[in-house]
């Protein structure tokens, strides 16, 4: 058995002003039986030098790794493939964690014997502090079970950092080679390994919006890369032989994410022609992913005893399925960009 309990992989790639803040809430965790494996993707300031110096006063917790500039999947890769804990996660070097952040998700997982567990997180603009949104939080303290019978799973956000794995379970999974979605891909790809998933719904885990990141635009290739990355993951669940049990589920979130999100963001791109990219979505979703218009957890009904959000992308799918995916898209912008709402699907 593993003498730590939890590896926690920190993707470090320049960033020096925010770094130090990551690291010393991550080294004061009430969870001591933790190693941190802070991976250099190759930083041109001095990150490479402060993680050299956490490692020197903390041996007993941080290890630094140090690699040729590769992208962010190779580094948390990297760090997957050294982690030796229980359980595994992921930190970005920007962000902080709350000090019992480990302990309240390690001990969640432990007591429910689950694969996973879900905590809480703030949405924070690095520019002015302020938060602009809580999420996570609404499932309480619960576990729930994969299967195909809560359509739960679309509904967790895709990020590694508020969650913790049981590595053995996803020791396998790697985060792929594309831009903007990868972390989507390996949540799902997480759900033919795991059974059983614990929720804090505390608020743990700070995260900072910084706007030039890349997560914030989408080009014609990474929408092409996202599409062939949806048809692997269908592969795969066909190999584990749980499409034909978890298809509703699966196809609606090549819906939510493909069309939703995407889109939405693609649509910023001056030089796509977003209304033919949405007619190519729509053909997309139904040669591939054909459920998603007959979805049990798309009818009215259901909707609305889910709340606000489900009932939201109800009205959404209705509008693909009347092939008018542009009046989302507007919609959607108007809400983000003038009235300054933040929505999450």
């Amino acid at each position: 058995m593993s003498k730590y309990k939890l590896s926690i992989v920190v993707a470090v790639y320049n960033l020096e002003k925010y770094l130090p803040r990551c690291l010393d809430a991550l080294v004061n965790q009430t969870l001591q039986e933790i190693e941190i494996l802070c991976v250099d993707d190759g930083s041109t300031d001095s990150a490479p030098q402060i993680i050299d110096e956490y490692e020197k006063k903390y041996p007993n917790k941080v290890k630094a790794y140090h690699k040729p500039n590769g992208g962010e999947f190779t580094t948390r890769n990297y760090g997957l493939e050294r982690a030796s804990g229980e359980y595994v996660t992921f930190v970005d070097t920007d962000d902080y964690v709350e000090p019992n952040w480990a302990e309240k998700l390690y001990n969640a997982a432990k007591q429910n014997n689950a694969d996973m567990a879900v905590c809480g997180f703030e949405r924070i603009d690095l520019d002015t502090g302020k938060v602009v949104s809580t999420n996570m939080t609404n499932f309480g303290n619960c576990v729930k079970e994969i299967d195909n019978k809560d359509d739960f799973m679309l509904f967790i956000n895709p990020a590694p950092w508020n969650k913790i794995y049981k590595l053995d379970k996803i020791k396998d999974l790697r985060f792929l080679n594309f831009r903007g979605f990868n972390d989507m891909i390996f949540l799902t790809s997480s759900y033919t390994k795991i059974n059983k998933i614990a929720f804090v719904p505390d608020v743990l885990y700070h995260y900072f919006l910084r706007y030039d990141s890349q997560i914030h635009s989408v080009n014609r290739q990474d929408v092409d890369n996202f599409k062939k990355y949806l048809l692997q993951l269908k592969e795969l669940y066909i190999k584990e032989e749980k499409y034909e049990e978890m298809k509703y589920i699966l196809d609606l979130m090549a819906f939510i994410h493909l069309g939703t999100s995407v889109m939405y963001r693609a649509s910023y791109d001056k030089t796509i022609n977003i209304k033919e990219m949405l007619k190519e979505t729509i053909k997309y979703l139904d040669e591939n992913f054909s459920s998603w218009r007959k979805s049990p957890y798309l009818k009215l009904r259901y909707s609305l005893k889910r709340g606000f959000t489900h009932t939201g992308l109800w009205g959404i799918s209705k509008l693909y399925k009347w092939h008018m995916p542009g009046v989302y898209i507007t919609l959607y912008r108007f809400m983000i960009d003038k009235l300054k709402i933040d929505i999450k699907w």
